[in-house]
């Protein structure tokens, strides 16, 4: 390795240090986010993010009276993890991602980039990929369309899903009122416990504000924030704080 690179592979691994200090450092694995979530976190509220539907231990889910879906029927009686911030919109800050890497060669030899490769290649990526804070129980088929879609305000557009109130129209998506708030505070987290890595755009940053401050923290997101800084180490500052003014 020539003198450029052996800088580079320090500053890299520096910066990679300075991006995890304010957020995980203890988890990172996504499957075994997954689990503690399902185990440690959501055990006595198994209540879907942006629906609100019922969900078991099996990961089935009791659809609400008046669901549809456009797409993705098969996947509507199955609740996953989603990003509340997507894997694709961190990860690609990453060169693994955009590029790929050395490591990144499958067995037929075939060089491969992406998340895959991020996943392979940077832990940096792996612990924001199993950050508990930003995953959260959603409907299959709503997890689907919304895709790596930005969260927006989306008036006159008609709800994507029946009697579930989220919009997904145009590359966006609009969450209904009882998730916005949870949102906004996990987005800020993100912006803030990850700096340099994922930026928010000043747009995205005054209606994550005004989601934060017109939708208020409420006991299970308390509890939820609780049980996550005992496992994952860290808190999301900003909803411990509003959890204490309000006392929950």
């Amino acid at each position: 390795m020539n003198a450029t690179k052996t800088i580079a592979a320090v500053l890299l691994a520096a910066a990679s240090t300075l991006l995890m200090a304010a957020g995980n450092t203890e988890i990172e694995s996504f499957t075994k986010a997954k689990r503690l979530l399902e185990r440690e976190v959501y055990f006595d509220h198994r209540v879907t993010l942006y629906c609100g539907a019922a969900f078991d231990a099996r990961k089935n889910v009791t659809l609400p009276d008046g669901f549809t879906t456009p797409k993705h029927a098969k996947r509507a009686r199955r609740v996953e993890w989603e990003h509340v911030v997507p894997a694709e919109n961190f990860g690609r800050a990453f060169v693994e991602w955009r590029e790929g890497a050395d490591v990144c060669v499958d067995n037929k030899g075939k060089a491969f980039k992406g998340r895959k490769c991020a996943e392979k290649a940077n832990a940096a990526f792996r612990y924001m990929q199993a950050d508990l804070y930003n995953l959260y129980p959603a409907i299959g088929a709503v997890n689907a369309m919304r895709s790596n879609y930005r969260y927006s305000m989306l008036p006159g557009s008609p709800a994507t899903f029946g009697t579930c109130s989220m919009k997904i129209d145009g590359r966006r998506a609009e969450p209904p009122e009882a998730a916005r708030g949870t949102i906004a505070r996990t987005v800020l987290y993100m912006a803030d416990a990850y700096q340099g890595v994922y930026r928010l755009s000043n747009q995205d940053r005054r209606l994550m504000e005004a989601w934060d401050r017109q939708y208020p923290v409420d006991a299970w997101e308390c509890t939820r924030a609780r049980r996550i800084e005992a496992i994952q180490g860290n808190p999301n500052e900003r909803v411990k704080e509003a959890c204490s003014r309000a006392g929950l």
